[in-house]
């Protein structure tokens, strides 16, 4: 099976991780991440199939061919392990109020990588990216208000809470962040 990744993904490396394009080879990873309770606690509330771990895969992959913003794979610089996931997507999510075409901002990392900075070394990375590459005002994220890890990073982020919102019945909190103007 070919698994090169798209050309189109830009790699992101920063001094511990390399941020780059998913491929097949990273579905056992991502199957580890999205069946993990501690992951999947504020996320959805419950443990993902292989069936959905796999729709995730390919959904990823065809972001970023249509809206030229998606999802890396987190990897360790010194070893490729893969650690987690995070990105900017467009998920049409059914969120009372809307999100409208602001990206949606997202990070999870495996048990193993939490609270050494990895989620926001990355996150960096990423936001860094989105400074520079797309043209749009604002970024957002939803958290789910019991989740102080996020609703933390996100505030280190430079995300600020603008309102509650409804997602399948439950509350969560919806951030915003103003694009970062780039000095050239």
């Amino acid at each position: 099976m070919n698994s090169a990744p798209p050309n189109i993904v830009p790699t992101l490396v920063t001094e511990r991780l390399a941020l780059r394009a998913h491929t097949v080879e990273d579905f056992a990873g991502s199957l580890a991440l999205w069946t993990d309770p501690g992951v999947t606690r504020f996320i959805g509330g419950r443990a993902s199939t292989e069936h959905e771990v796999w729709q995730r895969l390919l959904r990823y992959g065809g972001m970023w061919g249509m809206l030229g913003f998606g999802y890396w794979a987190i990897t360790d610089r010194a070893d490729g392990r893969f650690l987690g996931e995070a990105g900017l997507a467009d998920l049409k999510r059914e969120l009372l109020p809307p999100l409208g075409d602001v990206p949606e901002s997202g990070w999870a990392l495996l048990p193993a990588a939490h609270g050494r900075g990895l989620g926001s070394e990355a996150m960096r990375a990423v936001l860094d990216w989105a400074d520079r590459a797309l043209d749009r005002p604002e970024t957002c994220c939803i958290i789910d208000p019991v989740n102080t890890a996020s609703t933390g990073l996100a505030g280190k982020l430079g995300y600020q809470a603008r309102h509650t919102a409804r997602l399948g019945g439950n509350a969560v909190t919806v951030f915003y962040r103003r694009r970062t103007p780039q000095v050239p």
